[in-house]
């Protein structure tokens, strides 16, 4: 998912960023696990604990775990606040905002108005930390886009067939948080279904009950669950269309990977998704209407259609990991002087 792909990116291209410092830099990856995780990490912590932890009960851990002197970016929130310089990722504020969300950690406000740095990933979310959580002056470094989707060649078709997929198909990757509006988007391929018989909606993403009961007796619609990460490019390189119709996202990399891979995208026009979609994309408002109009249009073959895909795959090169990067290295510089 998004978090994991920015932390990978960022982790893999750290020493890459910073390299060209007049300061020596050594980088440190701390991989912090539960303490009965099977996962491989190099520090245990009471993730459960930590969760409902007092600000000064998570400082004095941080304390304990952190490499004293060093600048520290915490990319998850529910890790412990160091003693030094404090850098803090905000994706969104979605665990505030929406009740269905993972419940927030209750001292992360606290801690994002303490941090010597709270780095955002759109304007948008980095507006909401200023007017919902009270940050000041939070830096907006855009995540970017892997080169594999800019590459990818579609699957092959006996690939496709196991998956239970034909071409065309129209593709939704995310998750089902009431944020991501499946309810809409479930009406709005009903609306529209009949008109383009030859289409299947295809969604990638965990399944659950609701999920499916959402698009129950709709025509064409594919489940395809939570896929292997290499499956991914390839699948939306694949795709006629996708679409992003969510009420709210903290940046929409799946938005970004369509324009990537020249796939035609209609998105909702809320929250970053303008932000970072621009005009290289069909954005619509999210209700079940307009959503499928969208859809009409970007499963039409409509000749206008290409030099919107042009304008996204432009747009998308605009965003790459290591400008996310360098952003990230020249706040950590910064921090560090101020220190």
């Amino acid at each position: 998912m998004g978090a994991q792909a920015y932390e990978h990116a960022i982790r893999s291209r750290a020493r890459a960023a910073l390299a060209d410092a007049p300061e020596q830099w050594v980088v440190h990856d701390v991989v912090a696990r539960s303490l009965r995780s099977p996962l491989e990490g190099n520090r245990r912590l009471p993730m459960g604990w930590l969760f409902g932890a007092s600000p000064a009960a998570r400082r004095a851990l941080g304390r304990a775990i952190y490499p004293r002197g060093s600048v520290v970016h915490r990319m998850d929130l529910i890790l412990p606040p160091p003693p030094g310089p404090d850098v803090v990722t905000l994706h969104d504020v979605v665990a505030w905002e929406f009740d269905d969300e993972s419940d927030p950690v209750q001292a992360a406000p606290e801690e994002l108005r303490r941090a010597d740095a709270v780095v955002c990933v759109s304007q948008f979310t980095a507006e909401r930390a200023e007017t919902f959580l009270g940050v000041t002056d939070p830096v907006v470094v855009p995540n970017g886009v892997s080169q594999d989707y800019f590459e990818a060649a579609p699957l092959a078709a006996d690939v496709l067939e196991s998956l239970g997929l034909r071409t065309p198909y129209l593709l939704y990757a995310g998750g089902s948080a009431r944020r991501k509006n499946l309810p809409a988007l479930a009406e709005a391929w009903r609306l529209v279904s009949q008109r383009r018989p030859e289409w299947q909606l295809a969604l990638a993403g965990p399944t659950n009950p609701e999920r499916q009961s959402l698009f129950a007796g709709a025509p064409r619609v594919v489940h395809l669950g939570r896929l292997a990460d290499e499956l991914m490019a390839p699948l939306m390189a694949g795709a006629g269309a996708a679409v992003v119709p969510s009420l709210y996202e903290g940046f929409g990399l799946p938005a970004l990977e369509a324009m990537a891979a020249r796939v035609p995208l209609v998105a909702s026009n809320r929250s970053s998704l303008p932000e970072v979609v621009a005009d290289g994309g069909t954005l619509v408002d999210p209700t079940p209407e307009a959503l499928a109009e969208g859809i009409e249009f970007v499963t039409s073959g409509d000749a206008g259609l290409r030099l919107v895909v042009e304008r996204g795959r432009a747009r998308a090169a605009e965003f790459t990991w290591e400008q996310s990067a360098a952003g990230h290295a020249k706040v950590w510089r910064q921090v560090a002087g101020a220190s």
